[in-house]
């Protein structure tokens, strides 16, 4: 599975906070408590990343986490009906998410972290399903894992070395 990394000073990006945890460090003293940040950014035109931030206040772990997704933004194909091209199973660690293709007018039909991937990826016709573990993190990823191991039927085809008709049928 090959990422392209776009260089973010190009696009205009939007960005959301997936989850933000506190979790903490026992320490010799004690407990040290810090917060964790997934954030999620994309232009809505086929470019989207995620990352995870940490720090001791909240802003702070989410201007991290932010930084982190634009160093992992990834370009990733659309089709003219504003859905992906292919069905295809995304996986990160024990999640599993299921990526249908949907005509115009369905809309984005996804659990909480998985629809905030598709719709700063700027997808508005798409099914999915989480299966295995729900963890946000993993199902994000999992999310953007899938999406970047899709293939349009000219990437296909040249790989096949046949045209686009003999591939669409």
């Amino acid at each position: 599975m090959k990422r392209t990394i776009i260089d973010p000073s190009q696009l205009e990006l939007n960005d959301k906070v997936v989850a933000i945890k506190r979790v903490s460090k026992t320490v010799k003293g004690g407990r040290t408590m810090r917060f964790s940040a997934l954030v999620v950014v994309g232009d809505g035109n086929g470019h989207v990343g995620a990352g995870l931030g940490k720090a001791g206040e909240v802003p702070e772990a989410i201007r991290k986490g932010k930084e982190a997704a634009m160093k992992n933004l990834v370009e990733i194909p659309v089709d003219e009906s504003k859905s992906i091209p292919h069905d295809f199973l995304g996986k990160y660690g024990s999640s599993t998410v299921l990526l249908k293709r949907a005509p115009e007018g369905t809309g984005v039909i996804a659990g909480g972290p998985a629809r905030s991937v598709l719709e700063l990826a700027g997808i508005k016709n798409i099914r999915t399903k989480s299966l295995g573990s729900n963890n946000k993190t993993n199902v994000v990823l999992a999310t953007l894992n899938g999406l970047c191991a899709l293939k349009t039927p000219e990437q296909v085809a040249k790989l096949r070395g046949k045209s686009v008709e003999e591939i669409l049928g």
